[in-house]
């Protein structure tokens, strides 16, 4: 037994470890936060070993239902939003939870409610789960005003509001990418420890990337700014090599790779779905508040994607998020677009 090697494993930088010395940054807090976040670390772990074993625990196969959103919900993730819901409620630190699985807000019974709102697709890319494609957790926190009952207008504020934001991809390994507002910080479940170690410290996505990441089986639906931005990721005129196209379709996966190697993830309204597809709050927020976190962008096709109200807790927007200077360049588009 190398006696060495295992003192050296208990010397790593776990979440719980990293979370307590952001908290010692703020004297004034009472470890609330703190206790929020390693509930949702447990829902993860939870979460991740259930997927790992889909296919044995013939988990897999339709539940038979649709959510609100019309997508057959496949039984991981009915497991999943249980296991989130249970595992917020539990906490006794939250007072409003949104899911995308139910079409009603959950308002936790006052003996269990504490300041925290959170937002969260427990299983976003579900529909991958038969091919092995990854998918994950994206979750996004507010904290309420005091001192008055909780109503879903503490839930529908912008998202430059959010405290923290993050997403858990199941895939190759298990990954929780977490930002409390000072900096992105990636975290892989080691299963021998049962602990997420910090393994990616300080995430700056690139200034500028060669992937761009898009559905282009709707291009036909595109409007003006999309296709030309599109097309000039395929034949540059400045004597630029081409972008590289990278699409997954689940977005944990694809905006996990943008945020690492650079580049830019488009889902742009179009004529079939002018509001796009992704949902306001616990898709489109969470992500844009890491990017920005990380030093990039993320746009609605008119407007800063953090400086959104939504309307309704299901709201959809459309969505370019990545490098700065690639958005910049679409930004452009439109705002040229915008002046004819």
């Amino acid at each position: 037994m190398d006696h060495a090697a295992d003192a050296h494993r208990t010397d790593l930088m776990t979440i719980t470890r990293f979370v307590l010395n952001e908290q010692t940054k703020h004297p004034e807090s009472r470890g609330d936060f703190s206790i929020l976040l390693s509930h949702i670390v447990l829902g993860c772990k939870f979460v991740c070993t259930a997927v790992n074993k889909a296919g044995l625990a013939k988990l897999l196969g339709l539940a038979g239902e649709t959510n609100v959103q019309g997508e057959d919900q496949k039984k991981l993730d009915v497991l999943s939003n249980e296991v989130f819901i249970k595992a917020l409620v539990s906490s006794g630190r939250t007072c409003i939870l949104v899911s995308e699985e139910d079409e009603e807000a959950t308002f936790v019974e006052p003996a269990n409610r504490g300041k925290y709102c959170v937002v969260f697709d427990p299983l976003d890319g579900s529909s991958n789960i038969d091919c092995g494609v990854s998918i994950g957790t994206i979750f996004g926190i507010y904290m309420i005003k005091d001192g008055h009952e909780p109503t879903l207008d503490d839930v529908l504020q912008p998202g430059m509001n959010m405290l923290a934001a993050g997403y858990c991809m199941y895939g190759s390994s298990c990954t929780l990418v977490l930002s409390t507002g000072s900096g992105v910080n990636g975290f892989t479940l080691d299963p021998s420890l049962g602990e997420f170690i910090l393994t990616h410290p300080d995430i700056k996505i690139p200034k500028k990337g060669k992937i761009y990441s898009v559905n282009e089986g709707n291009a036909k639906n595109w409007d003006g700014p999309t296709s030309k931005y599109v097309q000039s990721c395929k034949y540059p005129t400045d004597g630029s090599s081409p972008k590289s196209l990278r699409y997954i379709g689940s977005m944990v996966a694809d905006v996990h790779r943008t945020l690492l190697y650079g580049g830019i993830f488009l889902y742009p309204g179009d004529k079939k779905s002018p509001n796009g597809k992704l949902r306001v709050l616990y898709e489109v927020f969470p992500m844009s508040f890491l990017m920005e976190q990380a030093g990039g962008q993320a746009f609605t096709g008119k407007q800063r994607a953090l400086d959104l109200v939504p309307e309704k807790i299901h709201e959809r927007s459309p969505i370019f998020l990545g490098s700065y200077d690639d958005v910049e360049e679409i930004k452009k588009l439109y705002a040229a677009e915008e002046q004819n």
